[in-house]
């Protein structure tokens, strides 16, 4: 669930395969991402269960089952993959599993690579993906995440991954310019 500055709710729906938007009052909302069925085309998404929304109303998704994330500019009938999409993997051009989303100020998308235990970042525009915490197996030393489910940054630019499996929330002072 996501809220944007101008006040609409957005849920993604994992059995429909899409993500609507509502105004307040509103019953059924309007699909903004995915709502062509299951799949892995552009108009489609397969497991989206984490969403963040932008300033300008772009809705990105973390296509769970595609391992991708995708944006969905406002208006648009179709998805851009700008992280992942190259299958299930742990190469710097793939995830597995992503789960919580989250864009900086800068446009760079954080992505808690669940099954991976790292959480990413991609630069806008960029085809591969940088680790910026964990990667080092799933554990639970202070370098290393385990199953990273949601993200979240204050306004001093700290980073709070909660971890599935460690039952807990690490704190990370991350460098947006590097």
């Amino acid at each position: 669930m996501a809220i944007d500055d101008n006040g609409y709710l957005y849920g993604s729906d994992v059995r429909k395969h899409d993500v609507r938007r509502w105004k307040i009052g509103e019953r059924n909302g309007t699909v903004v991402a995915g709502g062509n069925g299951e799949g892995n085309r552009l108009n489609q998404l397969h497991g989206p269960y984490y969403i963040f929304v932008d300033q300008d109303q772009s809705v990105y998704v973390s296509d769970q089952d595609n391992h991708r994330v995708m944006k969905w500019i406002k208006g648009a009938k179709e998805g851009i993959v700008v992280a992942g999409g190259n299958g299930q993997g742990n190469s710097l051009k793939q995830l597995s599993s992503p789960n919580g989303v989250i864009v900086d100020q800068l446009g760079q998308i954080y992505v808690a690579d669940c099954y991976n235990h790292r959480v990413m970042r991609w630069r806008k525009g960029a085809t591969q993906g940088s680790v910026i915490v964990g990667g080092n197996d799933g554990g639970d030393k202070p370098n290393q995440l385990y199953f990273p489910n949601d993200l979240s940054f204050d306004r001093q630019n700290n980073l709070y991954i909660l971890e599935n499996k460690n039952c807990r929330v690490q704190k990370f002072l991350i460098s947006l310019s590097n």
